[in-house]
């Protein structure tokens, strides 16, 4: 029994040593497995070709355009405001509405102002009333004064020849003084009623314009954009009423870096792209240039006049205005994206032979997609760009365009 028990117990200890070796095996060549598989993905990472864009280098056309950034203004514009002090009575146009030069646009309440024209009427004719009675004694004191020179002539004829007495000679030259004094009188009696009459007729025209301020017309022909009172509010000179804009002449007024200044002139094509149509571009040209420069932002402003509207749009949306300052109809380009920058000049990479290759180029036009290549690469020549790219030639990496 005892020597049965020590074969078994070796029998048992060869079968766990053989299951041991057995599991070794399998770890083994799982080991070896996993280290081929991460020696074919290191293979294939630090030698597979490197995925980039390309595209050929082809013969097209291509605008040069500078972009600024500003909003749709009117040349004209125009805030109504009433000249004197009232109470709105009526509004008669709003916002939206289109408007003829001379147009009523709000009425004051003018009550006051009728009475105060109809006061300043009496006194006129009161004071023309004065200057009818200041003639009629001018012409009373003309005659008494002709009648006191005629008596005295008379009798200064016959003083010398002691027919009439001294103190009748005296008396009648008195009379013909009083007679000149009052003649006198009435003239300059004449002259303050027709100062009068001056003053009540300006007084008059005062009263008639303060009415006639009561009445706002349209400045020019236009559009209502904004409407800021109602009836019975109070407005004073100053005072926003209405906004109103002339649709002659829309610009989008945008700012430009400084640095393109020299380029600009007056008269150049521009493309206009609104936000609210960003697919859109409508036809526009250089009307004005600012000269004065932001002096926080380094930017300056030009107008460029819009020939066509969205059938919706609003004074003060954005828009972005390309201003075209180059075209060539037979130039040799390459994508935009493809130009690398190096030390502050230009230059591609290009497909050899399956191998990227660094080639520096001279540029001329730069469009909003492509470029203009002047020397260095020819035509159908592939460029490629990605971040890949530089790092396929440091390594000496075939290349593989996606």
């Amino acid at each position: 029994m005892l020597l049965f028990n020590k074969f078994r117990q070796l029998i048992l200890h060869y079968d766990r040593k053989a299951m041991f070796t057995k599991r070794l095996l399998n770890v083994g060549w799982k080991i070896a497995l996993v280290s081929i598989i991460a020696l074919i993905l290191i293979c294939h990472f630090l030698f597979a070709p490197l995925p980039v864009e390309s595209s050929s280098a082809i013969i097209s056309s291509i605008t040069e355009e500078i972009m600024g950034t500003g909003t749709l203004e009117a040349r004209v514009r125009a805030t109504i405001s009433p000249k004197i002090s009232g109470l709105i009575a009526q509004v008669l146009v709003d916002q939206g509405d289109k408007v003829t030069k001379g147009q009523k646009l709000v009425i004051l309440d003018d009550e006051d102002l009728r009475q105060q024209v109809e006061i300043a009427k009496a006194e006129l004719s009161v004071a023309h009333a004065g200057v009818e009675k200041a003639v009629s004694g001018i012409k009373s004191a003309e005659a008494t004064e002709k009648e006191a020179k005629s008596s005295y002539a008379r009798i200064s004829q016959l003083a010398p020849s002691g027919a009439v007495s001294v103190d009748t000679l005296e008396k009648s030259q008195q009379q013909m003084e009083v007679a000149q004094a009052e003649l006198n009188q009435a003239q300059t009696a004449k002259i303050e009623a027709e100062k009068l009459v001056i003053k009540a007729e300006a007084s008059l025209q005062f009263a008639q314009a303060q009415l006639a301020y009561t009445v706002i017309n349209a400045p020019f022909d236009g559009l209502i954009i904004r409407r800021y009172r109602d009836p019975g509010d109070i407005a004073v000179p100053g005072s926003l009423v209405l906004d109103m804009i002339s649709l002659d002449e829309l610009w989008i007024s945008a700012w430009v870096d400084e640095s393109a200044m020299a380029e600009l002139a007056i008269g150049q094509a521009a493309r206009i792209m609104f936000r609210s149509e960003p697919e859109k571009f409508y036809k526009g040209t250089v009307s004005r240039i600012s000269p004065l420069a932001d002096r926080e932002t380094r930017e300056f402003t030009i107008d460029v006049l819009i020939k066509e509207l969205p059938k919706i749009w609003a004074v003060g949306q954005r828009a972005e205005a390309y201003i075209q300052i180059g075209q060539k109809d037979n130039a040799l380009v390459v994508p935009q994206s493809a130009v690398v920058w190096q030390k502050g000049k230009p230059g591609l990479f290009i497909s050899n032979n399956g191998h990227a290759k660094w080639i520096n180029v001279e540029i001329g036009l730069q469009g909003k997609d492509t470029v203009e290549i002047l020397s260095g690469i020819k035509v159908n020549d592939v460029v490629i760009w990605s971040r890949d790219a530089k790092k396929a030639i440091t390594q000496n990496r075939a290349v593989r365009t996606k």
